[in-house]
C-alpha cells in the first residue's frame, strides 16, 4: 500500500529532512512539497492525497487554523518545534504530533501509525457498511448511500430506496466512508458525490433531496465535485 502525502513546512532544512525520511519508509509517496498553508491550499484542490505532514507556525496562516478551516482535509501528522499545540492537535484528531528535531525512529513510528490507520480503512474489498436499525443489521453498499444527515445523537442514512436512522455521530460516519467518494458540504450533511444530479446556487440536488452548502466551504466543495468536468456556454 502506498500512502500519498504532502509535506508542508516553511523551513527548507525541515522539509528536506522529512522528505528523506519518507523515502526510507518505502510506503510514503511524497507528491508535493509546500512552503506554507496558502500553497498547500492550492495544491490540495488540484490533487487529493491521503496524509499531510503539517508544520504549525508558518507565514500567513498556521497549520492549526488551516486544518480548522479546510473542508474534509486529509489525515494529518503535525510537525512542530512547540509543545503548546498538543491539545489543539488532540482536538483536531490528528494521527500524531512530532516535535522537532524529529529523529527517524520517531518519524517511522508515526508513519507506521498512519499505515495501520489506512490499512484499517481500506475498503477496496469491502465496499459496504452494516447499519444497525432497531435490532436489525442491514448491509448497504457505498454506492447505494445518497446522503447522511446528522440528527443530534443519531444520523439518518438515505439510500436509493429507503431511509434508516441509527445511533451514531456524523463524524463517525465520515471516518468510516471513503473520502474520495463522500464529501461534507455542511456540518450536518455527508453526500455521496456519485449521487449529485445538479448544483443550484448553494444547494446540491441528490436524488430527490436538497442539501445546503456552507458558504465558508462552497469554493472547495464545488471544485471537488466538479473536478474540471464542466462544460459551459
Amino acid at each position: 500500500m502506498s500512502i500519498r502525502c504532502i509535506i508542508t513546512d516553511d523551513e527548507p532544512l525541515a522539509w528536506k529532512g522529512l522528505q528523506g525520511y519518507a523515502e526510507k519508509t518505502g510506503f510514503l509517496d511524497v507528491v508535493a512539497i509546500c512552503e506554507d498553508a496558502v500553497q498547500l491550499n492550492t495544491v490540495l484542490k488540484q490533487q487529493p492525497v491521503d496524509l499531510l505532514f503539517l508544520d504549525i507556525e508558518m507565514p500567513y496562516i498556521s497549520g492549526v487554523e488551516f486544518l480548522r478551516n479546510f473542508p474534509n482535509p486529509p489525515r494529518v501528522i503535525f510537525t512542530t518545534a512547540y509543545e503548546r499545540y498538543a491539545m489543539q492537535g488532540f482536538e483536531l484528531d490528528v494521527l500524531d504530533y512530532l516535535l522537532k528535531p524529529i529523529s527517524f525512529e520517531r518519524f517511522l513510528k508515526a508513519a507506521n501509525k498512519a499505515y495501520d490507520y489506512f490499512a484499517s480503512q481500506d475498503t477496496s474489498e469491502q465496499p459496504y457498511v452494516f447499519i444497525k436499525t432497531d435490532s436489525r443489521l442491514e448491509k448497504v453498499l457505498y454506492d447505494e448511500i445518497l446522503l447522511v444527515e446528522a440528527l443530534e445523537n443519531y444520523v439518518a442514512v438515505y439510500t436509493t430506496d429507503k431511509k434508516m436512522i441509527t445511533h451514531a455521530t456524523l463524524k463517525s460516519v465520515v471516518d468510516m466512508l471513503p473520502a474520495r467518494q463522500f464529501i461534507q458540504p455542511h456540518k450536518s450533511y455527508l453526500v455521496n458525490m456519485k449521487g449529485i444530479t445538479a448544483i443550484e446556487g448553494n444547494i446540491l440536488h441528490v436524488g430527490l433531496h436538497q442539501v445546503p452548502v456552507s458558504k465558508y466551504q462552497k469554493e472547495a466543495v464545488m471544485e471537488k465535485i466538479i473536478n474540471n468536468r464542466l462544460l459551459k456556454k
